[in-house]
């Protein structure tokens, strides 16, 4: 089973305002709301993909209720804590004309140490050898940045895998305790390694160096340039496809939801970057946070192309 942890979750608004303009007054042509935070996007890919996986997360208040009552009407299983405050509302404004996507985050709930050791201890209750977390996205305010850390290492003791996706400190920490698979993006890499990563020469070493960490695959998301998938003995670059963008948000989501799905399945390392990239991409055509339908996806397979770096 495939268990995704979303401890920041979000009420997804997207508003599409073409030609908007800063200081001054803009008129959206459209509006959405989408349950929202990055393990819960990965869930709703991979039901999408005819997958099953778990989506464990922190709600408080009513924004909470909804996107409790929204993943249940998509026919996700969850398993949601909920605690006192309000769940975040992040605006995402989409202009079209301008071919510009600009997210406006809350920061989110303020947690409690006793509740975060709550929801891990009845994860662990839960999991199985073979099993597959996907730690994703951002803490909530309170939680310590070593908590990846620690629930890596965790449920890495229980027998299960553990997909990462995170940033600065979270992803730092939690690399300690050797996570199966990271997917940072360009600009996170960057942070990390402490300089730009200009060249596609320069992401791969960048990626190469997390894997001398003890970390079995490294996936770099690159944005129109595409993708890096990098293990021990292998690398690949996969191009970006061309595709008509709606919204970029939750195209790295879709990927990790790809790879998570590919490691449950047994797929190979090119099986897996042809579906990652797919995903992903057709993510992008669609618009706020939903998931693309899986015809799109399996429509973008055959496009997928991708160079072997090295043996």
């Amino acid at each position: 089973m495939i268990y995704t942890i979303t401890l920041n979750p979000a009420l997804d608004k997207t508003a599409l305002v073409p030609n908007m303009a800063l200081n001054g007054v803009n008129r959206m042509s459209s509006l959405r709301l989408d349950p929202g935070g990055k393990g819960i996007n990965v869930s709703k890919v991979i039901h999408a993909l005819g997958g099953q996986s778990v989506a464990v997360g922190l709600l408080a208040g009513r924004c909470g209720r909804q996107i409790a009552d929204a993943c249940t009407a998509l026919g996700l299983t969850c398993d949601f804590t909920f605690t006192e405050g309000e769940t975040r509302t992040n605006l995402k404004i989409v202009d079209p004309a301008a071919h510009t996507n600009t997210d406006i985050n809350e920061p989110g709930i303020q947690a409690d140490e006793a509740v975060l050791s709550g929801m891990l201890t009845r994860l662990l209750r839960r999991l199985t050898p073979r099993d597959i977390v996907v730690l994703s996205g951002s803490l909530p305010q309170g939680a310590a940045p070593t908590l990846y850390r620690s629930w890596t290492e965790a449920c890495r003791s229980a027998g299960a895998k553990v997909f990462l996706d995170a940033d600065r400190d979270s992803l730092r920490n939690a690399l300690e305790a050797e996570p199966e698979l990271v997917k940072p993006n360009r600009h996170e890499l960057a942070c990390l390694v402490g300089h730009e990563l200009g060249t596609l020469e320069e992401a791969a070493a960048a990626g190469r160096s997390l894997l001398r960490g003890g970390t079995e695959k490294v996936v770099v998301s690159l944005g129109a340039e595409g993708a890096l998938f990098l293990t021990p003995d292998a690398g690949l670059w996969a191009h970006g496809l061309r595709v008509e963008v709606g919204s970029t948000v939750g195209a790295g989501d879709a990927m990790v939801a790809a790879l998570a799905l590919c490691e449950e399945r047994g797929m190979d390392l090119e099986q897996t970057v042809r579906l990652a990239v797919a995903a992903s991409a057709a993510n992008v055509m669609c618009s706020g946070t939903q998931a693309a339908e899986r015809e799109s996806v399996l429509a973008l397979i055959p496009q997928v192309r991708f160079e072997r770096l090295f043996v």
